[in-house]
């Protein structure tokens, strides 16, 4: 609690400095605390509201876990995890990405690919950019743990400063953890938005009324393995990596192994299954592991469309008086 006390004295003094202005609207999709609760997804779903709107987005990551500092686009055919992380990698399926640890350095690049908005993974914390949104995920069954501040618990800043900066928040799941929360956040007269992560076609095709072995090396393994069981999904056994967990050959091999012998589907998340391509493709040794991929759901779809349209609307006319 004491290291935790300081921890929270700086992050928080961290938070009062003025950013860099990047000229055009940045939103920025965060969590209060360390670990998984469903950001990937999230920006994933803005990047799609943002093309419907006529907007192009480019997502700025720190490229957690990459070993590029960048600035550098993320390509697919190109690059792997261990270059530019594998969220990034992941993302850059479907949506511009661009990797740097100098978030500033990033922005220039990410205007030089003619973004008309900047989408940023993460970075909630951190003051380099001014940020015309914050939209915070929280997971509905986890909440704050003990909402103390790292290492005392899982927060990475206290919290009244954290809300204080959120103009959204997003609940992604069944349970009622984020309850307060969600209830501080109202008080403040912004928007709390519901949503559920749902499996695709593909997945569905390929495990659902299956029985399987699912691994995963995510910051919240739990939250996959509720949403594989609520789709239908057998979970027979489970195995639980840490985070951005690097998987060797013989570890993918004795899963598999032990997958067919207790005649069990190998299943992981597209975000464990980027660490392990090469490529454009997975290694030979990796090719009986199932993704199941979802997509984040909102319950009121429009609620979400509204919020970002004004926020590029605020945004864009602060800057043309500026």
């Amino acid at each position: 609690m004491p290291l935790g006390a300081l921890y929270g004295l700086v992050a928080g003094q961290r938070l009062q400095r003025q950013g860099f202005d990047a000229g055009i609207p940045v939103l920025c999709v965060g969590n209060y605390h360390v670990g998984g609760a469903g950001k990937t997804p999230t920006v994933l779903a803005l990047a799609s509201v943002l093309r419907d709107l006529g907007e192009t987005p480019v997502v700025l990551s720190r490229g957690y876990g990459g070993r590029l500092h960048g600035p550098i686009q993320v390509d697919p055919a190109r690059h792997v995890a261990d270059d530019v992380g594998d969220e990034p990698l992941m993302m850059a399926g479907s949506v511009a990405v661009v990797v740097a640890r100098d978030r500033i350095a990033g922005v220039a690049l990410a205007r030089s690919q003619r973004a008309s908005v900047i989408l940023m993974d993460d970075g909630f914390q951190n003051p380099a950019i001014i940020k015309d949104a914050s939209l915070i995920v929280i997971d509905a069954s986890r909440g704050l743990g003990n909402a103390r501040v790292f290492p005392a618990g899982p927060l990475r800043a206290p919290l009244r400063p954290q809300l204080d900066r959120t103009d959204a928040l997003i609940v992604i799941g069944d349970g009622t953890a984020a309850r307060e929360v969600a209830a501080a956040i109202a008080s403040r007269d912004r928007p709390v938005l519901s949503a559920h992560l749902k499996p695709d076609d593909v997945s569905m095709a390929s495990l659902g009324g299956k029985r399987v072995l699912a691994f995963a090396g995510i910051g919240d393994p739990a939250r996959f393995f509720r949403t594989l069981g609520a789709s239908g999904i057998e979970v027979v056994a489970k195995r639980v990596f840490a985070d951005h967990h690097p998987y060797s050959k013989s570890e993918i091999e004795s899963l598999i192994a032990e997958a067919k012998r207790d005649g069990l589907t190998l299943a992981t998340t597209e975000k464990d299954l980027a660490r392990l391509r090469a490529g454009e493709g997975l290694p030979s040794w990796a090719g009986d592991i199932v993704p199941f991929a979802v997509t984040l759901a909102f319950e009121d779809a429009a609620q979400l469309r509204k919020f970002v349209s004004g926020c590029l609307f605020k945004a864009r006319e602060k800057k043309f008086r500026a």
